[in-house]
């Protein structure tokens, strides 16, 4: 894990085709302030432009994943139009409102507390493993607003309605268990494991085709804002895209050869 670029929020660093993104204000439990959010947003518009980059990965320095919103110094950011953390460059992690979607999947890996925006943030990627000890929180309506990251319209969606409100409508504490239980994390892992097991599964994804990691990625998002029809409207064309790449050919080639595939991305 490299903590280097002292004074940033998010450090930065490649492992071959993943783009490794660990939230860097440990002595603040990884509370996420205007500099935090704006940098994970320009990392993940760096993994949505960078060709050589096929997943993305996303943890935490220190002893908890994110303590949520660091509302005292947030809360005067609100204006009469929201909350606006995304520069020029970046792509919205939370991926809620307009601007530009993440072509690319993202693993998260979860240790000690996480709070509103990590939920969230966790609802908006493609897998999320947790340590055994990790607590989670969707306490906004304990400090009187609301979940605003996108957990209103995905938590329902990804662990049901009464599942969802549950934990919503009270702020309640959860564990990684009942985490699991509903479906918000993948994989509980020992503690202590859950950085090396969230790299391995982005590594696992990042060594497939990349072009048909997105093309599934990108139609499975299109069933859940477009509906099914949308989707199965694409199956087809998206399939022929596909079988006319080099990738598809080196696929059917490692198919027959029975020796492992390495894809080129086109």
């Amino acid at each position: 894990m490299d903590s280097s670029s002292a004074g940033s929020r998010i450090t930065i660093e490649r492992d071959g085709h993943v783009l490794l993104m660990g939230l860097n204000r440990p002595e603040k439990r990884n509370a996420a302030d205007f500099q935090l959010l704006t940098e994970l947003a320009l990392a993940y518009g760096q993994l949505d432009r960078d060709p050589s980059l096929r997943a993305g990965f996303v943890f935490a320095h220190g002893e908890h994943f994110t303590a949520g919103l660091d509302l005292a110094e947030i809360g005067p950011r609100i204006s009469a139009d929201g909350l606006d953390v995304v520069p020029d460059g970046g792509i919205d992690p939370w991926q809620v409102g307009g601007g530009a979607r993440l072509s690319k999947p993202v693993v998260i890996a979860v240790q000690g507390t996480c709070l509103t925006l990590g939920i969230e943030l966790i609802l908006a990627s493609d897998i999320a493993v947790a340590s055994e000890s990790a607590s989670f929180g969707q306490v906004e309506v304990t400090r009187g607003i609301l979940p605003f990251g996108g957990a209103t319209i995905r938590f329902p969606r990804a662990v049901g309605w009464g599942n969802a409100m549950r934990w919503i409508l009270t702020g309640d504490p959860f564990d990684a268990a009942e985490a699991h239980r509903i479906g918000l994390v993948q994989e509980v892992v020992p503690d202590g494991t859950h950085y090396e097991r969230g790299l391995e599964l982005a590594q696992q994804i990042a060594a497939q085709a990349p072009l048909a990691v997105q093309s599934a990625l990108m139609n499975a998002r299109l069933a859940i804002r477009h509906g099914d029809a949308a989707a199965e409207a694409e199956l087809q064309p998206a399939l022929v895209r596909l079988a006319a790449s080099e990738d598809a050919e080196i696929g059917m080639m490692a198919f027959l050869t029975r020796r492992p595939a390495e894809f080129v991305g086109r």
